[in-house]
Order: C-alpha cells, then structure tokens, then sequence
C-alpha cells in the first residue's frame, strides 16, 4: 500500500496538471519514442514561455481530464490517446505551427534493426574508406555492387538500398553505420493535437509549406484574373481594373476620333498616316495632266 505522503504527493499533481489543463487551450501529444534527453531540454528551453512541456504518466493525465469533466466534458475524447511513452505540450499556440516546430527540431541519427527510413537512402557511388575484406561480402549482401580500388573498397554506383518509410533490417542498419549515413529521424512526433474540442491527427498536422503555400498563390492568382473578367472590384483589384478601364476607354476615344487633352497628340499622329496611307493611293494632278502617247497605224 503506497504511503499516504506519496498519494498527497500524486493527488497534488493531479491538480496541478488539471489547473494547467484548465488554462490552456491546446493540449498536444507527443511520442518520446528515440527523442534525447538533451532534445527534450532544447525543445523546453526553446519554447519557454510559449509551451509547458511535461513528461508524465498518462494515468495522471487521465485524472486531470476527469477533474475537467464538467466544464469542459469535450476533454474525454483525448483519453483514448493515452497510450505509450509520452510527452505533453500544453499551449495556446496554434496546433500547426507547434507540430512545424518540432519537425524542425529533429536530428538525423544511425539506424538499429527495424527502424523507419526516413527518407530515400541512395548510398553514393565513391570510396567507402574501407579496406579489403570482410566489407566486401556486407556491402554486396545489401545489393551494394563494389569493386577494389588503391587499396579500398568502393562503391560502383548510386544504389538505393531502403525507401522512405520502410524498416530498415539488422544487416543493412550495420553497414549504413559503418558507411556514416543516419536514415532515421529522431525528435519530438506529435501524434495527436486537442484544440477547444477538435482532435487533429498526426496525418492532419503534417503540412508541406512549400505546397500549400504555392496552392494558394495559385487560387489567388486566380480569383485576380475572374475579378478582372468580371469586373468585380476589390481592394486588391481595383488599380488593375482602373487601368483597364483607362486603356479601354483611351482605345475606344482613338478609335471614334473623339479629342482629349490625352490623346490629341495621338490622333494627330493617326491622321497624318491616314493622309499618307490615302495619298500613296491618289494619282498626283502632274500625273492626271500628262497626255497619254498616241498610237500610230502600221503601214
């Protein structure tokens, strides 16, 4: 039977994890699966201020959902997630930018047998620095093809030997360690994100930047140019329609000869080669004047 200091010690934290609970609107979790100790200070010294970072059983948690049960009965749908080894977040911070920010946090590391490839790994033609021997009968073993040269074993070319997302075997693992090629990434995971209600997966917190960022330049550019079809004026269209306008209008005034301090020097220039289009067509009156040769009979 535990003392009762320790279960004042427990019933005490429950409720400081409960106020902390009942502060925040944001509680994310994380896997601490392959995430350092030293990773784990940088990310709390990071994100001091912004984010109460906590390492804590997930029964304790469970208790201070439950403490939270009446005012905020939304908060149950996160007890299904408490599972594994995990780390807290608790935050007002937007969801995304908290998961960008981890992502960005993590450090590539040597593989073990059965861990995720991160990425593509293409093992690089050139000199593993590895002399003759037994590294021969590894790296071929791993459908590296080699050859011997000055002494050491190299590479013959661009090989990849696992895609991203697959396990990464015993063998393989060794030799990429040997070669100095870290495939995995180790760091803080978020697997699920609970914002005022809504419970966010890992799949739906992994944004590509780039992409959503050129989609959206994409859908603006679009709505530019239908806004400028239709005529439809907005803050951001307005100049632009105002030109079109202008240009329309200044068109329209050349085409029916209609003067404007504006385009005065333009019509002018348009009848003078009008003139001179009409004058090339004209016989001249020397021409009109000159008598045609007469025809003289034969014989």
């Amino acid at each position: 039977m535990p003392s009762q200091q320790v279960l004042e010690q427990k019933m005490g934290e429950v409720q400081e994890i409960a106020k902390l609970v009942k502060q925040h609107k944001v509680i994310g979790i994380a896997s601490l699966q392959k995430v350092r100790a030293t990773q784990l200070q940088a990310f709390k010294k990071n994100l001091q201020g912004k984010v109460y970072m906590r390492v804590m059983k997930n029964t304790l948690m469970r208790r201070a959902i439950e403490e939270n049960a009446k005012e905020r009965p939304e908060l149950a749908k996160l007890t299904e997630h408490l599972t594994g080894s995990n780390v807290y977040l608790l935050t007002d911070m937007n969801p995304f930018n908290l998961a960008l920010t981890l992502e960005k946090g993590k450090v590539k590391t040597t593989a073990k047998a059965g861990d995720t490839a991160a990425f593509d790994v293409v093992v690089p033609q050139g000199n593993t620095g590895q002399p003759p021997g037994p590294m021969i009968s590894q790296l071929n073993a791993v459908g590296l093809p080699t050859r011997i040269e000055s002494g050491s074993v190299w590479v013959s070319r661009d090989t990849l030997v696992v895609q991203q997302g697959e396990a990464i075997s015993e063998r393989l693992a060794s030799v990429l360690s040997k070669l100095g090629i870290k495939p995995v990434e180790a760091g803080l995971a978020m697997k699920i994100a609970f914002d005022e209600g809504l419970i966010i997966t890992q799949e739906q917190l992994k944004i590509d930047v780039d992409a959503t960022r050129k989609t959206v330049e994409s859908a603006h550019a679009d709505a530019f140019a239908l806004s400028l079809s239709v005529a439809y004026p907005t803050a951001d269209s307005m100049v632009a329609l105002l030109q079109v306008a202008h240009r329309e209008a200044y068109a329209l005034s050349i085409g029916a000869t209609v003067p404007t301090k504006e385009n005065i020097e333009d019509l002018i220039r348009k009848a003078h080669a009008e003139m001179l289009s009409l004058s090339s067509r004209v016989p001249t009156v020397e021409e009109k004047t000159t008598p045609a040769p007469e025809k003289t009979e034969k014989g």
